[in-house]
């Protein structure tokens, strides 16, 4: 079989010899979403991870761990507080800075479905390695271009090139949902090691504008080795290229000046409502001329992930280079792209992939793939999996936020994180391989203790049972947070069935208050 083949490949190329234990890093009950891993760059053994953790009642939080032995055990969990504490978090991201200090930029605000909109970016720091973390620091407010709420996905770069600039954050951002024209991509710096940041700026500019015809154009941001600052982001003016465009903006002195440059035409775009079809530039540590592009297209008939080069700074670019090797034109799916250099220019793409899914739409079931191109080697080998399982698809992953992927490449090993719903709640993952032949020894991480609850059946019809220690409260909330129906004053019960009848068919959250805590389930009505 094609897919045993494609195993036997691995294993000789790579030296695989079976896959290491995959680790649950978040434990949550709901959902956990939007993973990101960052590696100290001086410790290869010190990791942090963060992500996005539903809480009661109906809000994120950012929640982070550390490990200091290479993700082999994991410091417990731990909350980044709230601006306001009625708000709620998203889009986290991480850096090292030259000293080992740790930054976190997300955004923290009310929600986009809240009028009047409030809240902004935020970066904070851990000089103790993650372990604890500082006031955050306001980086750009919702209402500082007015109307047009200029927070959303906020990516995080620091300067660590021992040049003029070494220390330098750089944060850049784009217009959220329902924003007002025109739209633009942001940029947001710290010259003081992220006590403040200096007023925002427009990334594009005059001929090289994002233009008014793409609502949401995100830059994708990067610092070369020498502390050159480079970000990509969507164009499509008229007035400046008949055709959609991608466009390079650098500047090599921290962000005074850009100069622009075309990366090519886009005119074969994703058109998949669902699919996570965002965009990565990378740059090579040990070339700092040497950037990477990867992007989805369907130019062959279906979504397909792709890479083009720069060898002179994002002057000039490379043709496409499909990066998945399966069969072309086989009406698969490839999305949510995620990529590393190693120090040496060693290369590794990571993506969801469903080759080995049913059907040729976002919602079929899925894995996790990655490519290896070793330094100074034209072509990459041979796709190989990272997660241990093909996952069913579950509709959470239809809203935003609700699914991501992160890794690091480091001492020619892979680290990554991502989310999937392999036990019917999305959880993060975390996977190590060892590229060069040896398997990380791994071990189960110890989940933060979660108060259970069983409810069944699930999916149901109209009927739940809730079976739990000294049920107290039993609350069902719909996807928006708001109460459906409620149970109190039960008394200390450990068996309650809960009439649903009247719920439309659908998704929702049980909660479930007992004498020793909370627990919360997700489940489904699917009617008679």
């Amino acid at each position: 079989m094609m897919k045993e083949k494609l195993v036997i490949i691995i294993l000789l190329l790579f030296t695989l010899l079976s896959y290491c234990q995959v680790q649950n890093i978040s434990g949550g009950q709901v959902f956990d979403g939007e993973p990101y891993i960052s590696i100290n760059p001086y410790n290869s053994q010190h990791m942090v991870v963060a992500w996005m953790s539903w809480e009661f009642p109906y809000r994120i939080s950012i929640k982070t761990r550390v490990s200091f032995n290479g993700g082999n055990t994991w410091t417990k969990a731990q909350r980044i507080p709230h601006i306001v504490s009625t708000y709620t978090s998203a889009d986290v991201s991480i850096a090292f800075d030259h000293q080992e200090h740790v930054f976190l930029s997300f955004i923290d605000y009310t929600g986009y479905e809240v009028e009047p909109l409030a809240g902004g970016i935020y970066c904070t720091q851990s000089i103790d390695g993650g372990l604890n973390w500082q006031a955050a620091v306001e980086v750009l407010q919702v209402d500082d271009d007015p109307g047009k709420r200029p927070i959303d996905r906020p990516w995080i770069s620091i300067d660590r090139s021992a040049g003029v600039n070494q220390g330098n954050i750089y944060i850049t951002s784009m217009n959220a949902k329902d924003a007002n024209p025109d739209f633009h991509p942001y940029f947001m710096k710290s010259t003081n090691g992220g006590m403040s940041f200096e007023p925002w700026k427009f990334l594009d500019d005059h001929d090289w504008l994002a233009g008014n015809l793409i609502a949401q154009p995100m830059p994708t941001n990067c610092i070369s080795s020498n502390g050159d600052f480079h970000a990509i982001y969507p164009s499509y003016v008229l007035s400046q290229d008949i055709l959609p465009q991608f466009i390079i903006a650098s500047s090599t002195d921290a962000g005074e000046n850009f100069s622009y440059h075309h990366v090519f035409h886009s005119i074969h775009n994703p058109d998949d409502s669902l699919s996570k079809k965002a965009y990565l530039i990378r740059s090579n540590p040990s070339n700092p001329s040497h950037l990477a592009f990867f992007y989805f297209d369907i130019s062959n008939g279906d979504m397909d992930l792709f890479l083009r080069e720069s060898f002179n700074s994002g002057e000039t670019w490379s043709d496409s280079q499909k990066i998945n090797d399966d069969d072309p034109m086989n009406h698969k799916m490839q999305d949510l792209v995620w990529a590393d250099f190693d120090d040496d220019g060693d290369l590794l793409v990571a993506w969801r992939d469903r080759r080995n899914g049913l059907n040729d739409s976002y919602s079929t079931a899925s894995e996790i793939w990655a490519s290896y191109r070793p330094k100074d080697s034209l072509n990459f080998q041979t796709n190989f999996r990272i997660s241990d399982s093909l996952v069913a698809y579950d509709e959470i992953l239809a809203f935003s936020g609700n699914d991501f992927m992160c890794v690091k490449l480091r001492d020619d090993t892979l680290n990554a994180v991502w989310g999937d719903t392999r036990d019917g709640k999305l959880n993060i993952w975390f996977r190590k391989m060892d590229i060069n032949g040896h398997i990380s020894s791994t071990i189960q991480l110890n989940n933060e203790k979660i108060i259970q609850a069983k409810v069944y059946p699930n999916p149901f019809n109209d009927i739940i049972h809730v079976q739990s220690q000294g049920i107290e409260a039993i609350f069902v909330y719909n996807l928006r947070g708001e109460i459906m129906i409620k149970q109190t004053e039960l008394k200390g019960k450990n068996n309650i069935h809960v009439n649903l009848t009247l719920l439309q068919n659908g998704s929702y959250f049980v909660k479930t208050y007992t004498v020793i805590g909370v627990a919360t389930n997700r489940i489904i009505k699917i009617g008679k």
